[in-house]
């Protein structure tokens, strides 16, 4: 079959590799229908993530169609439609059992990570692939639900609302400021009002991000390239600050920014993904009584999302921009890799 290689930093290929196939009694092969490239293949291809070796197919995200199944799995049957969960899940360990399956114990991959996929499994960024734990990872897809909607419940919808929304602590009437209008910061801005959020700020430096974000359901939009940025937002909640800040880039001026605009007793919310150090001021912050969170989506929310997905709630569909075949996908890279220039949100790459 073919997939999506990496070869170390900067260096990716198409090619002929081996098909999966079946190696514990709950797993499944599923031939991936769609796929995608997210944020963090750009960071695994900067060097980011050295734990991604020379050899290993990218990708975690994915739709597609079982074609084989493991002795033990009974939930599932070949031929069906499914999801593919970024963050697979053993169901049995301690981790798993408090709804926590991105630190998964299981010895597949490395004890106590959970997100494996593209990073210490092969990926979804191949026309096949192998699921372990099928019946804890996989999710059945309702008649109705297109792949494009399908595929944004793989990661960035469940990251959005569990690590955004939820560990963000938003409550009804809160003031929510989202710091980076990409796909994940979009997801935040789709799901806070799930929450009640009465104003979501969304702060960005392109200002096509800032105008899809509005369409995402931001009240407000601040283009933080401005010189007087702080003080708008700061001027939209009466001077005190943000009741949540949520920083979705990764990078040390967003959180900077995050942390700059948060009221007394609110909650810093880091969505992005970090490679380098970044400073915490905590000679300011010590007296704010604030909060920050940080987490890998355990995707422990994607049935319930998926429901709303299904009822016409909400419109996941909306983040795709580009459509590619499977054997374009090293032009697909290359347009998401330039999504400034290209405006590139979400990829549907499909067979």
């Amino acid at each position: 079959m073919k997939a999506l290689v990496y070869h170390g930093p900067g260096k990716k290929a198409w090619e002929d590799v081996p098909d999966p196939r079946i190696i514990d009694a709950t797993d499944v092969i599923v031939r991936i229908d769609t796929t995608t490239i997210c944020g963090t293949d750009l960071h695994i291809l900067k060097g980011d993530v050295p734990a991604v070796t020379d050899g290993r197919i990218l990708g975690h995200e994915g739709v597609g169609t079982i074609t084989e199944i493991g002795s033990a799995v009974n939930q599932l049957a070949v031929g069906d439609r499914v999801i593919i969960s970024c963050v697979s899940a053993c169901g049995s360990c301690s981790y798993c059992q408090q709804r926590l399956p991105s630190h998964c114990l299981s010895p597949e991959g490395a004890e106590g990570v959970g997100w494996i996929f593209g990073h210490l499994i092969d990926g979804t960024q191949a026309e096949y692939t192998r699921v372990p734990f099928a019946e804890n990872s996989l999710h059945k897809l309702p008649e109705g639900v297109s792949d494009e909607a399908g595929i944004m419940l793989s990661d960035i919808l469940p990251t959005g609302f569990e690590i955004g929304v939820r560990n963000g602590r938003v409550k009804p009437g809160d003031v929510v400021a989202v710091i980076g209008a990409g796909p994940v910061g979009l997801s935040t801005i789709m799901t806070a009002g799930l929450y009640g959020a009465s104003r979501v700020i969304a702060i960005d430096l392109d200002d096509n991000r800032l105008e899809q974000a509005k369409r995402f359901g931001a009240t407000d939009v601040v283009n933080n390239g401005a010189a007087d940025w702080k003080e708008q937002v700061m001027a939209m909640t009466d001077g005190l600050g943000v009741d949540t800040s949520m920083e979705a880039v990764g990078i040390p001026a967003t959180f900077t920014a995050a942390v700059d605009i948060i009221r007394p007793g609110g909650t810093v919310a880091n969505l992005g993904v970090h490679g380098t150090s970044v400073d915490l001021p905590l000679q300011d912050l010590w007296i704010k009584d604030i909060a920050i969170t940080t987490g890998l989506v355990s995707a422990t929310t994607t049935p319930m999302l998926l429901k709303l997905v299904a009822q016409g709630k909400l419109s996941p569909e909306q983040f795709v921009t580009h459509r590619f075949k499977l054997d374009d996908f090293m032009d697909a890279y290359d347009t998401f890799g330039r999504a400034a220039e290209t405006k590139a949100m979400k990829l549907a790459i499909s067979r």
